[in-house]
């Protein structure tokens, strides 16, 4: 149960529209800033020819240099302004066709998450074939109200324990984090299972499999704001 279109979608791009109006006031402001500054200094350019301060043979003056410079600022800023302007109406069209979705396909009727599950082939692999388990694979299925395994947007924590040993500051073996963006490349689907499946480096982390080792999952779910805790213990 998957859906191409995503409510922080539209709550970004809103947030954009709103961004881009105020860089348009900022850009007026400063526009309106130099010009003034120009006036004054071709005023004062003005009273130095006047008084003799130029010459046909001399190099321009760091007055004329500045107000050189001053219009060529002023030039790129009323181009960035007619940009931001074009951008704008862009994404004011892009509102407008979202805003125009059915109720249907909003909020959180896209879906409602209730939990979480740890997959069952959870656990440690070796992928190198080296003949030693090198990574921790951590299958992960968000589970809607209905009972279906869905595409849930949100981030993920990770946490490897050994909840047996002795030292408290070595219970903690390692810890990830997976942001929403690189989430959504690791959905993984079979024609039997759909889930995501995370896949960690614990070369560095694990010294020993004999005895039992706890996945902890933290799941943030980007839609509602709730989060979804879970855990599995990984038998030798």
């Amino acid at each position: 149960m998957d859906t191409d279109i995503e409510l922080p979608e539209v709550r970004s791009q809103e947030s954009e529209v709103r961004s881009q109006k105020s860089d348009v006031r900022s850009q007026k402001s400063e526009i309106c800033h130099l010009f003034s500054v120009i006036c004054l200094l071709s005023s004062a350019f003005c009273l130095c020819v006047v008084a003799g301060c130029e010459n046909a043979n001399s190099q321009k003056p760091p007055l004329v240099e500045q107000i050189e410079s001053l219009t060529e600022q002023k030039k790129q800023l009323e181009n960035k302004l007619e940009q931001s302007g074009f951008e704008n109406e862009q994404l004011k069209k892009q509102m407008h066709i979202l805003s125009g979705l059915p109720e249907q396909v909003k909020g959180e009727n896209l879906y409602h998450l209730q939990k979480i599950r740890i997959g069952k082939y959870t656990g440690f692999f070796d992928k190198d074939e080296s003949g030693k388990k090198e990574k921790l694979i951590v299958y992960i299925e968000p589970i809607d109200e209905e009972g279906d395994i869905v595409k849930a947007t949100g981030a993920v924590d990770v946490q490897l324990w050994n909840l047996n040993s002795l030292e408290a500051n070595e219970a903690l073996l390692g810890q990830w984090r997976v942001e929403p963006n690189e989430l959504k490349k690791l959905w993984f689907a079979t024609l039997v299972k759909i889930n995501y499946r995370l896949t960690f480096d614990i070369s560095d982390k694990v010294k020993s499999f004999d005895e039992p080792l706890t996945v902890k999952v933290t799941f943030t779910d980007y839609l509602s704001g709730k989060v979804f805790k879970e855990q599995k213990v990984i038998k030798p």
